[in-house]
């Protein structure tokens, strides 16, 4: 699963992944963030009209075209073994990909010491940026756009630390997986090349698990701090 990300590299290191060509994309100057939650507004890229890319901005909770009320069922990830079925996640699995750009990602074991859970930082390479790969909708009847991150069984390095992990789509298929016109058929092969194998990892401090109702998580540079790399 990944239930909260990071995003704090400069949006010009950010923005090298895609082309993006709309002034205010180019010039994009985002707040870094260290601890992105379900539920917040998130950037992503999506195929554009004349062959580029397209930034857009959405709620990181699926709402459904069709939905007549916001979703209560979790709808943050979207497993891929049934995106191409699951009435929830069918539709935009055929016509509505994107790609939503980040640095890193928290995933969480129970300590053996006190039962709580410790939090690890999960990031590329020297932190490079990288594209989750993702589904978004508008639901006009809510006003809301939205999305969701696909996730699938973990690989190594990650499932040292879990079962599942979030797709890290490799640069080399962003076209062919945001393009509406590519084939049904073919979209899980393309899912298939993932970057996840070069994943690095340190465990983080627990204010990473801080939150409460109605109230943003913790975000700030000290979250990302090793504590015990692995």
């Amino acid at each position: 699963m990944c239930g909260r990300y990071t995003k704090y590299l400069s949006w010009s290191e950010i923005h090298r992944l895609y082309r993006l060509t709309a002034p205010a994309e180019t010039g994009r100057n985002d707040e870094p963030r260290y601890n992105i939650a379900p539920t917040q507004d998130v950037p992503f890229v999506t195929a554009g009209e004349d062959g580029n890319h397209k930034l857009r901005e959405g709620r990181w909770w699926l709402v459904p075209f069709w939905a007549k009320e916001m979703p209560k069922a979790a709808m943050f990830n979207a497993r891929i073994e049934g995106i191409d079925t699951a009435p929830a996640f069918r539709d935009a699995f055929k016509s509505k990909r994107c790609l939503i750009p980040a640095d890193g990602f928290y995933e969480w074991t129970i300590s053996p010491a006190d039962g709580k859970k410790d939090p690890w930082h999960i990031y590329q390479p020297g932190h490079a940026p990288f594209s989750f790969a993702g589904l978004w909708a508008y639901n006009s009847k809510l006003d809301i756009t939205s999305c969701t991150i696909i996730t699938e069984p973990a690989a190594d390095p990650m499932k040292q630390l879990h079962d599942r992990q979030p797709l890290i789509l490799d640069q080399a298929c962003y076209d062919a997986w945001l393009d509406p016109a590519t084939p049904k058929d073919s979209l899980k092969d393309i899912l298939s090349h993932d970057i996840d194998g070069q994943l690095q990892f340190n465990r983080v401090g627990r204010e990473v698990n801080t939150s409460a109702v109605n109230k943003l998580p913790n975000d700030h540079p000290g979250l990302v701090g090793p504590i015990n790399p692995l």
